[in-house]
């Protein structure tokens, strides 16, 4: 596969993927507002300091508050991670490689990017609420009609690892969120305001229903929070399943066999999925769940780094197979497109 092909499939479904994360960072903080009691202050900033861009932000924007944040993260064309930005980027991955994908899925992505650019930036927050769900179902519609349309091949496999890279990244962050910022007070600890907070963030990763349905849960604890987004192995905005599909589709683009690995890039997801699998929520608690998030997330890009190096930006790729090994060649593109930091 041309590696220009590649990188334009992978960074088709980051996009989608990150503009669809957007919508529920944006979502955690409404269902948040929604549900605390009046004498609470609302907090926009946390959802600024997250992006890692608050001096953009700072200086396009001034002070945080409902309107400003909004229009910071869905509708500012000139930030490369709003959400009509994103659109325009999966847009234009996506139009380099109309020749490879099916047309349901072009056709997806431009009424995704139409629903987006229709929208008016002045949004009520009561409209807010009803344009998010517009925006995951959207994603979900895309991911949906990929599946169904393509042959599960190369490109397939590339599109799937850029989906669920991005996705284990933004659970990470939206699980940050909540932990490190979004606490009213300390004084808030352990009471129903905390433990509103923490369903506002399970209801935003579409995660309340199963969290409640695993082991018939019917408290909802910081811990083990934590510890279904990040180390569950079944639910699939887990950071350890995320990961564990990105290393199956590793495999399947190289075919290395499982527990093996022939690039630096498949040694790091493989080492990242290993420690997940073997870690527990103690552990995690125990380095602090701040910490341990950010470090993954560096991990994360650089694992990003090493799948561009790999398989995106090499003159030829070689593929080791148990008896030969072959050298392909493929085309390289410089991918100049930013990712959140």
């Amino acid at each position: 596969m041309l590696s220009r092909v590649a990188e334009s499939i992978y960074w088709l479904n980051r996009y989608i993927e990150r503009a669809e994360n957007v919508a529920r960072f944006l979502e955690v903080n409404l269902n948040l507002i929604l549900d605390l009691p009046r004498r609470v202050q609302q907090q926009w900033q946390p959802l600024v300091a997250t992006t890692g861009d608050s001096e953009y932000f700072a200086q396009h924007y001034g002070e945080a508050s409902a309107e400003k944040v909004i229009q910071f993260l869905a509708f500012d064309r000139n930030y490369p991670n709003s959400l009509i930005s994103c659109l325009q980027r999966a847009r234009e991955n996506a139009q380099s490689v109309r020749e490879v994908i099916s047309t349901e899925m072009w056709q997806q992505v431009n009424s995704f990017y139409l629903l987006i650019a229709n929208t008016a930036a002045d949004l009520t927050l009561a409209d807010l609420n009803k344009f998010l769900e517009e925006v995951k179902q959207a994603s979900h519609l895309f991911a949906g009609v990929m599946d169904a349309t393509i042959s599960h091949n190369e490109g397939w496999h590339f599109g799937q690892v850029g989906r669920l890279l991005e996705r284990a990244d933004k659970t990470s962050r939206i699980l940050d969120v909540k932990y490190f910022m979004l606490l009213p007070s300390l004084e808030d600890v352990g009471t129903p305001i905390d433990e509103l907070g923490w369903i506002a963030l399970l209801k935003s990763t579409s995660a309340y229903e199963m969290y409640r349905k695993r082991s018939n849960r019917h408290l909802i604890t910081p811990a083990e929070v934590a510890e279904f987004l990040i180390l569950d192995p079944d639910f699939p905005r887990s950071i350890r399943f995320c990961l564990s599909q990105v290393e199956r589709s590793l495999h399947l683009i190289t075919g290395t066999p499982p527990g093996a690995w022939r690039n630096p890039a498949e040694r790091s997801i493989g080492r990242l999925r290993s420690e997940l699998e073997y870690l527990t929520v103690e552990e995690i608690i125990e380095r602090g769940i701040h910490q341990f998030l950010d470090r993954l997330q560096q991990e994360i890009n650089q694992l990003d780094q090493e799948i561009f190096t790999t398989f995106l930006d090499l003159r030829s790729v070689v593929y080791q197979s148990s008896q030969t090994q072959t050298q392909i060649p493929i085309q390289t593109q410089t991918q100049s497109q930013s990712t959140l930091t």
